[in-house]
């Protein structure tokens, strides 16, 4: 050790003379050589040989970055420390392991709690909404599985409310909305095990508190299902680009594959929709509809003049 401006540190190792010896230490304290520098700096029993400080560090930029390399590089601009990429993958899955076990036990607690009743509602509540997103999005893992498939699905939820939201007028006189704080809770498996994660998330951010829940979800079977189960007082919201997509795939039933045919009308009807002019859409389908049964009717009655293909 030397001190010169700053302080630099020399990482002895001492290491076992013969083979004797070396045999012996790995029987008494299953160590190959012994640092000093580690057991004052009591490092010898944690693992990377790392503070549980930097083991953070390094899992931040792990998760922070695009791969381990990047995270690697970027540890070493930020910090002077240079730690390899594969120290930060493990270092990665060590840290993320331990978070997500504990995060599973809060799941599963809160769950618990519920279907037990000792969840207690404030009676006054907010006048503001809680927002509660969920989907879910094909990943591949590269891990097969008893099927021998690779593909899993990747179950994303997001909770923020409206008194997070902060709005204002830009110059042009648009309306602007800003999100300032939500929470996001990712999970790979079933939706038996993502749905605690998701009501443990609603929870912590004031589920209960609001006079209003609204779930937002592509309407998918499994998020109806969890919406009945966790949120029987959730309003349920189909999202507006899953709405754009059932009207174009009614458009190309209704006029055909021909973007040039359906196109213009799956645009309008989304203009309005996007306005909130919904019962202007209904109007709409309700005249194409008695439109469909005239001619449906029409064809019964002259069939010759609609041979079958």
């Amino acid at each position: 050790m030397t001190l010169n401006g700053t302080l630099s540190l020399n990482r002895y190792v001492l290491r076992p003379k013969t083979g004797f010896d070396a045999v012996k230490l790995n029987e008494c304290e299953g160590l190959n050589a012994v640092v000093p520098l580690d057991d004052f700096l009591k490092l010898s029993g944690l693992p990377f040989k790392m503070t549980p400080n930097l083991m953070l560090t390094t899992a931040y930029w792990a998760q922070n970055q695009g791969s381990y390399q990047e995270a690697e590089e970027a540890l070493l601009r930020a910090y002077g420390v240079k730690i390899n990429d594969d120290t930060v993958r493990k270092v990665a899955n060590y840290v993320g392991n331990i978070v997500f076990q504990a995060d599973c036990e809060r799941a599963n607690e809160a769950y618990n709690q519920l279907n037990q009743g000792k969840l207690n509602f404030p009676v006054r509540k907010k006048n503001d909404v809680l927002y509660i997103e969920s989907d879910g999005a094909a990943l591949n893992t590269r891990i097969k599985d008893n099927d021998g498939s690779t593909w899993r699905e990747n179950k994303l939820g997001m909770v923020f409310s409206s008194d997070n939201i902060y709005t204002w007028t830009n110059h042009k006189g648009e309306k602007q909305r800003q999100l300032n704080k939500r929470e996001y809770i990712a999970f790979i498996g079933t939706a038996t095990e993502f749905k605690k994660h998701l009501f443990a998330c609603a929870l912590r951010n004031g589920y209960g508190k609001y006079r209003k829940t609204v779930l937002i979800s592509d309407g998918a079977t499994w998020i109806r299902n969890m919406k009945e189960e966790l949120f029987p007082d959730a309003q349920q919201i189909l999202d507006f680009y899953h709405l754009c997509e059932n009207v174009n795939t009614y458009a190309k039933c209704l006029f055909g594959q021909d973007p040039s045919q359906y196109g213009s009308w799956a645009t309008e009807m989304c203009a309005l929709l996007k306005k909130s002019r919904w019962v202007d859409v209904l109007n709409e389908l309700n005249k194409r509809k008695k439109a469909h049964q005239l001619l449906c009717r029409f064809i019964r009655i002259h069939p010759k003049q609609y041979p079958k293909h």
